[in-house]
């Protein structure tokens, strides 16, 4: 670390989290609740409760920070809410509708359902304007451009108040000349007015991927420029002496021009650190492959690592819209401690996706909200500490949850004890099968990984969830509620460059030209690092291909190493390419030729991390004993007397056994019987299944 300190902010639905790292290696967690409204504001109440902690200004700490980042939801949230920018697209003329035709068919899980409706257009039909040009697919140009189209469809978004243009033309990633003078065009007639490039953004084949990724990021640019500025804003204002880093869906850091200049990066910002995340607090327990959970007060969050090697999701449907560059795969469910119990047409109880949120949140917090939601059952349930959450700071009201569950419970004849086991009994079963997806769906045996506690919620379901999974071992940090936002300070920069380069691997000009162009791609990404302030000694390049048998029409993505490639490595390239074929399908086609489409070059920043926290041994267990309270396991609703200890006062080495619940200041860890918990000396509960 250069400076004193280092802060880390993730923004999610409910609460934002915060924390902080010295260079002592002590890390400090806070959460501040959330303020959609104006996300800014819930910065600077949670700066306040971390100055207040130090006896100090948010000024002094962050004049004394050589990062801070921030993850945010702002994107996803505009995107999931449809409040993003008025754009407006020029495309080729006659590939107007690529967007709406949407390669001839719906998302997978839909395709063959004629009720399911289509998806919102970002880019309403009247701000679509073609324009006369044309590009071939070996770059040549047939039809030159018509600048008076460009102007005209300007003139219209002028008319109109467009605040952000996507350009995207057929065939560009090979000849961008018309897209970069069209670009001109609107840069003159538009000077204040977003712009996004198709090919600059996402320079590789696929017209309508590249088109639906530039409209995304032009929809989101203005709402993340608004955001950004107003975050470094306030930041300057405190004395930053280094620029504010935003987290990104590809699991880096960025500043924040890179955010508003390639918002779709943006979308995933929040969850996109817990792979890093994950992997830090297992490492001591050995292992590389880690499922990270994180249940908030809105939303459950999941993603995988196998080997040590974070699933990456390229050219997928987000939201129903396609996004092409490189996202972290995290599964996303509306389960979170404000989600919300109902009853169905059919007389069924559910819970989620709906949720209380922040405000009014749920009925327990006594700021207003009457409906039944997971916190109010966890409380009911003898999980929560009935006195309050966050050390007192944030007081519950368990006759309030009651009377909220009486809401689902006396239509179903259920005591509200029943009805509240019901809830966590539901929404475990929503999580697991939402691991499932990421893991069994994709040829992953759950057994075999270690599941991490993320989240201010997760801990209280995560020994029922390790349950129902087959899984044998668990670890919940300390930091748990603020994981991702730990995360994120241990990240590194990291930026995607990509290329198209449709090559078959037959001939040295081949090679030459995509040996010229990962050189090229990845001396723009060390020109960006390097005046990020990295030298050379702290920027590590990865190479990975899109490749395929000549015929075949979708590619599979090889990793290699970094070599020059010429006559002598390209059958290096090509058995990755049949090793990662067999891998993906079984089979492997050697006697076939194989083609290149896109190239692309990941270039990391590497940080210096801050130390790992230690804590003291511990040897008093009985001494971290709180009391008793009654907790209810199973669905008859009846209670079990439960031991309840007191976190801060457990210690490295310490061991207990379930049932018992442990009350961290930000988190609380229900432990069921059957289970054996150990905490280790770098301040995380290992938990795992009693012999």
């Amino acid at each position: 670390m250069r400076s004193k300190y280092r802060v880390g902010i993730d923004a999610g639905g409910t609460f934002t989290d915060f924390v902080l790292a010295d260079d002592s290696g002590k890390v400090r967690l806070f959460k501040a609740l959330s303020t959609p409204n104006d996300p800014t504001r819930a910065i600077e109440n949670g700066l306040k409760l971390l100055a207040e902690d130090l006896t100090t200004t948010p000024a002094e700490i962050v004049s004394n920070c050589d990062l801070c980042i921030n993850g945010t939801t702002v994107g996803l949230n505009a995107l999931i809410q449809h409040k993003g920018a008025k754009v407006g697209l020029i495309a080729t003329a006659g590939h107007e509708d690529s967007i709406e035709i949407r390669l001839g068919h719906k998302e997978d899980g839909y395709r063959y359902d004629p009720e399911y409706p289509p998806a919102k257009m970002l880019v309403p039909r009247y701000l679509r304007k073609g324009v006369r040009e044309r590009i071939l697919s070996n770059g040549s140009v047939r039809t030159p451009l018509v600048e008076d189209d460009v102007r005209a469809a300007c003139e219209l978004f002028r008319r109109e108040g467009v605040e952000a243009v996507a350009i995207s033309f057929v065939w560009s990633v090979l000849n961008p000349a018309h897209e970069k003078r069209a670009a001109e065009i609107v840069r003159q007639m538009l000077p204040g007015v977003n712009l996004t490039v198709g090919s600059e953004l996402y320079p590789q084949v696929r017209e309508y991927t590249r088109t639906s990724t530039a409209i995304t990021n032009a929809y989101l640019s203005p709402v993340l420029r608004k955001y950004v500025d107003a975050v470094d804003g306030y930041f300057r204002s405190l004395g930053a002496k280094y620029p504010v880093r935003y987290f990104q869906s590809n699991g880096g850091l960025a500043i924040g021009q890179a955010m508003t200049d390639r918002s779709v990066y943006a979308i995933n910002s929040g969850p996109a650190s817990g792979p890093t995340a994950g992997l830090y607090v297992t490492a001591p327990f050995g292992s590389q492959n880690v499922i990270t959970v994180d249940m908030g007060g809105t939303s459950f969050d999941i993603t995988l690592v196998k080997d040590g090697i974070t699933n990456l999701n390229k050219n997928v449907d987000f939201l129903r819209y396609r996004i092409g560059v490189p996202m972290i795969q995290v599964e996303t469910l509306g389960a979170g401690g404000g989600s919300i119990g109902w009853i169905d047409t059919l007389g069924l109880l559910q819970v989620g996706p709906q949720s209380a949120g922040a405000l009014p949140g749920p009925a327990c917090y006594a700021q207003g909200g009457t409906e039944p939601t997971v916190s109010d059952a966890n409380l009911v349930l003898g999980y929560l500490n009935p006195d309050g959450l966050l050390g007192g700071k944030l007081p519950l009201d368990k006759s309030r949850a009651v009377a909220a569950l009486k809401r689902i419970a006396e239509p179903l004849k259920l005591t509200p004890e029943r009805a509240a086991y019901g809830m966590y009994t539901i929404v475990n079963n929503n999580m697991v099968n939402g691991i499932r997806r990421v893991s069994v769906e994709r040829g992953y045996d759950p057994r075999d990984f270690v599941l991490v506690c993320a989240g201010g919620a997760t801990a209280a379901h995560i020994t029922a969830i390790a349950r129902e999974m087959g899984i044998d071992r668990v670890v919940v940090p300390k930091l748990a509620s603020g994981l991702c936002a730990f995360g994120q300070i241990i990240s590194d920069v990291k930026y995607n460059y990509m290329a198209t380069a449709p090559l078959r691997l037959d001939s040295e000009a081949a090679y030459e030209r995509i040996d010229t162009l990962f050189k090229q791609i990845e001396a723009s990404g060390r020109e960006h690092l390097e005046a990020d302030g990295f030298d050379k000694d702290h920027i590590d390049i990865k190479r990975s291909l899109e490749m395929r048998y000549v015929g075949q029409v979708h590619e599979c993505t090889v990793e290699i190493d970094n070599f020059p490639i010429n006559s002598l490595t390209i059958e290096e390239v090509k058995e990755a390419f049949h090793k990662r074929h067999e891998q993906l399908y079984t089979y492997s086609e050697r006697h076939s030729g194989v083609e290149v489409v896109n190239i692309e070059s990941t270039l990391y920043g590497r940080i210096d991390h801050p130390s790992p926290p230690r804590i003291a041994a511990g040897g008093s267990v009985p001494g971290a004993l709180k009391g008793r309270r009654a907790v209810i396991f199973s669905a008859d609703g009846s209670p079990t007397d439960t031991p309840i200890y007191d976190g801060g006062k457990l210690g490295a080495g310490d061991k207990l056994s379930g049932p018992a619940v442990i009350e961290e200041v930000t988190t609380t860890i229900v432990v069921e019987p059957g289970w054996k918990v150990e905490l280790h000396e770098g301040g995380s509960y290992l938990i795992q299944r009693a012999a």
